[in-house]
């Protein structure tokens, strides 16, 4: 077997360099040699250095110069090459994504120039809105809609648009006198002429009236004394009352209720709904809100020596029921919708109820009216009689209420108040 380390010892190691012994190890690190290799043989570092073993060829390495294991210098310059190539190739991929933006920079602002050579975009389209008075029982948001106003398909004729009118002043209570707002000048004398009071002189009872021109905002009132009863005319106020308290429409069931107790005059679906806004409490509260200050709801349903529903009972004036009548044309407790659907059923009154203010006044102008007609007191000989409603055409466009009490019969109220609007009539033009 041949002597490793016998000529070793004799040459001094392959390349005359001092033996790997001789150079200081790791500290602490355990020796390679101490370690045995697979199997038991000899471990990694038990075989000939790679510079003991003959080189290519059969050659051995140059004498006198060290070699650097695994070729350092080789890997060194291998590793500066790859770092020059991937700054040259990072260099060239940032020259690329600058060009790349400019582009979309440029194209975003030919885009943006095109753009405004075309005008603006269209905006949404304005919603469409409903003419007042020509509602057929549209839906509310969230309800089940302000009721069935007429149309060309339903029972009667359908009413005319509600006209755009300025905020009313509120009437004074006594005769308006001074010029007319925008012109300096009046435009008719008071109404309630010498003609009137001429008339009423031979009349029974007591008679009260008020007249409000939209045209002119001037007030005139006739007569004098305490509030008189309503009658069927607290029906468009509770009505009024209603709607407030339903801002989402009413139901078809208060629709019909609406329309019974307003154009046919019926009791029963009055009284429903003066339940559901709450009886006398209702009313007052409602009247605190258009500012009434002479009217008083009735507290009883069942009034002792009154045979009918005792809503009929409260007590008002022409003056408050002119407010009241505003609130419909155009006031701001209601919304137009409801407003126009109150009118509506006023427009649409049975043809034998359509006397009162009515009279004297030709076809073809809008009259929206309530009347109403009951006994006082046994033996059906104190009648109270009222008639009020809004009425506007051929030049004219006015509010008018009146109430008479101590009638002897309900005819001979109705007379009354005919004659008293065809004398009026004329008089407002």
């Amino acid at each position: 077997m041949f002597d490793w380390e016998a000529w070793r010892a004799r040459t001094g190691g392959a390349d005359g360099r001092p033996e790997a012994a001789d150079r200081p190890e790791p500290a602490d690190r355990p020796e390679p040699a101490d370690r045995p290799g697979p199997n038991g043989g000899p471990g990694p570092d038990d075989r000939p250095a790679a510079e003991d073993r003959p080189g290519p060829n059969d050659q051995p390495p140059p004498e006198g110069r060290p070699q650097p294991p695994g070729g350092a210098e080789e890997q060194r310059a291998e590793q500066q090459a790859a770092v020059a190539a991937v700054g040259r190739w990072s260099g060239a991929t940032a020259i690329t994504v600058l060009a790349v933006a400019a582009v979309c920079a440029l194209l975003g602002g030919f885009a943006a120039f095109a753009a405004t050579l075309g005008g603006p975009a269209p905006g949404p389209a304005p919603a469409s809105s409903i003419a007042p008075g020509n509602v057929t029982g549209t839906l509310a948001p969230g309800g089940t809609g302000v009721g069935p106003h007429r149309s060309s398909s339903g029972n009667g004729p359908s009413p005319s648009p509600v006209p755009s009118l300025s905020p009313l002043p509120e009437p004074t209570g006594q005769p308006t006198t001074g010029a007319t707002p925008g012109n300096g000048a009046d435009v008719h004398a008071d109404p309630f002429s010498s003609s009137v009071t001429s008339y009423l002189v031979g009349r029974a009872g007591r008679v009260l009236a008020a007249v409000y021109d939209l045209n002119t905002g001037k007030t005139w009132t006739l007569g004098s004394g305490s509030p008189q009863a309503t009658g069927s005319l607290v029906k468009v106020e509770i009505l009024q009352a209603l709607l407030k308290r339903r801002p989402f429409g009413l139901s078809a069931a208060d629709q019909a209720r609406a329309r019974s107790m307003i154009e046919h005059n019926v009791n029963a679906p009055a009284t429903v709904l003066w339940n559901k806004i709450g009886r006398a409490a209702g009313l007052r509260s409602y009247n605190a809100l258009v500012g009434l200050q002479q009217t008083t709801p009735s507290t009883c349903l069942v009034c002792a020596g009154f045979a009918w529903p005792g809503w009929g009972l409260t007590t008002t004036t022409p003056a408050d029921q002119l407010l009241l009548l505003k609130q419909l044309v155009n006031g701001t407790l209601l919304s137009s919708a409801d407003r126009s659907y109150v009118l509506s059923l006023m427009e649409n009154v049975e043809p034998d109820q359509r006397w009162g203010i009515s009279a004297g006044v030709p076809p073809g102008v809008r009259v929206a009216l309530k009347s109403a007609w009951v006994p006082l007191t046994p033996p059906n000989t104190n009648w109270q009689v009222n008639s009020e409603g809004w009425i506007t055409g051929d030049g004219r466009n006015y509010l008018i209420a009146v109430l008479t009490t101590g009638n002897p019969d309900e005819q001979y109220g109705i007379d009354t108040i005919n004659t008293l609007s065809a004398i009026l009539w004329p008089a407002m033009g």
